[in-house]
């Protein structure tokens, strides 16, 4: 996911420094994508959904289909994070015009190929989400996941891997766990 981001900002923000000033496409569509992936994380839906229409159609003045993918992908990855399973449609559309690199890493978020995961802490809960959808995470990595998000403020990603906990509490008969962990989680929401 790392990898992704930053080659996009480096698409994006070529041109800085001592060469020609750079696109105003560029500096919007890198600053609305970055807006959309804080916004989506802490859980302001209207403002992320807002953020990303500005950033793909910023792109999408480009012709450019692979810059588009590659926004996409970011969309699909903090999904991911947040345990927002889909068949990353906006990619789908795009994945002709996708290279190699965005071709395996939607694969990866599908949950049907590999990536290294960076220390990042969105590449993190991307993997452990992956993990999940894999049938592999143990409770160890759902701590892992939830104090990630905890420790960013993520509140989308923290509620979604609280619920996560709750219903494994739940289903192992905790009723005590599962009560701490929904006042965790409205306290969170409040």
């Amino acid at each position: 996911m790392r990898r992704i981001l930053l080659f996009l900002g480096g698409v994006l923000l070529a041109g800085c420094g001592s060469s020609p000033p750079t696109p105003d496409w560029q500096l919007n569509a890198s600053q609305a994508l970055q807006a959309f992936q804080a916004d989506y994380l802490k859980g302001a839906t209207a403002a992320s959904e807002r953020d990303f229409v500005r950033a793909r159609s910023e792109l999408a003045r480009t012709g450019r289909a692979d810059l588009v993918a590659r926004a996409e992908l970011v969309r699909c990855a903090v999904r991911v994070a947040s345990l927002e399973f889909d068949d990353c449609p906006g990619f789908q559309a795009l994945r002709d015009g996708a290279g190699a690199q965005e071709t395996a890493y939607a694969d990866y978020l599908a949950g049907k190929g590999t990536h290294e995961a960076s220390d990042d802490p969105l590449s993190r809960l991307v993997a452990a989400a992956v993990k999940l959808k894999n049938g592999g995470i143990d409770p160890a990595a759902i701590a892992g996941a939830i104090d990630t998000a905890s420790a960013q403020g993520w509140r989308r990603p923290l509620l979604a891997w609280l619920g996560l906990q709750v219903k494994r509490a739940e289903d192992a008969g905790d009723g005590e766990t599962a009560a701490q962990l929904r006042r965790r989680m409205a306290l969170i929401s409040g």
